[in-house]
């Protein structure tokens, strides 16, 4: 299963309500179970971002319409990489030699 990187930064709204980060992380992984994406790790994070999530999920898409929920809410936004493991990335290189 592909898996992600999911860099996250509260909005103004997320500041504002910073009380509730780890109440909306659990719902926000309730609704991402439903879909088929996994949580592997998730921290709380000092720098750049706010909060830095590893997930796994089927595809693209099905990450794409997880995230959207949480953060159509207001409190976040994300910028999402895609993570290959050493066996992927041998294949990737395979694919070029």
């Amino acid at each position: 299963m592909p898996r992600y990187v999911a860099l996250i930064d509260w909005t103004e709204q997320g500041v504002r309500n910073f009380r509730d980060t780890v109440d909306r992380y659990e719902a926000a992984r309730e609704l991402l179970e439903g879909l088929g994406v996994q949580f592997t790790d998730v921290y709380w994070t000092l720098g750049s971002h706010d909060i830095v999530a590893v997930l796994d999920a089927p595809d693209d898409e099905t990450l794409s319409a997880g995230l959207l929920a949480p953060a159509g809410a207001g409190n976040i936004r994300t910028t999402t990489l895609r993570a290959f493991s050493a066996d992927e990335m041998r294949s990737v290189i395979g694919k070029v030699a």
